[in-house]
């Protein structure tokens, strides 16, 4: 009952014919393949440097950074008793 004999995978194997049929499989692997191919070219493009580096006549932006302190908290209620 638990394991899956070869009637059980042919028997999923013409489900998924029928309901997919031939050319839609082929089409849908089709597109991963393209998507993986374009995955690895992304990749290696990203590992390759870049010819075009910023200019030099472009002002190089910084961020100036306030180190504040924030105001001390003051505790309120101190003026009551516990008991």
């Amino acid at each position: 009952m638990g394991g899956a004999s070869i009637w059980h995978w042919i028997v999923v194997g013409l489900i998924v014919m029928l309901l997919f049929g031939r050319g839609k499989i082929s089409e849908m692997m089709g597109d991963v393949a393209k998507g993986i191919k374009a995955f690895k070219k992304g990749m290696s493009e990203d590992d390759t440097p870049t010819a075009s580096s910023p200019s030099s006549t472009e002002p190089v932006k910084t961020i100036e950074h306030q180190n504040s302190q924030p105001a001390a908290a003051t505790p309120v209620g101190t003026d009551r008793k516990i008991s």
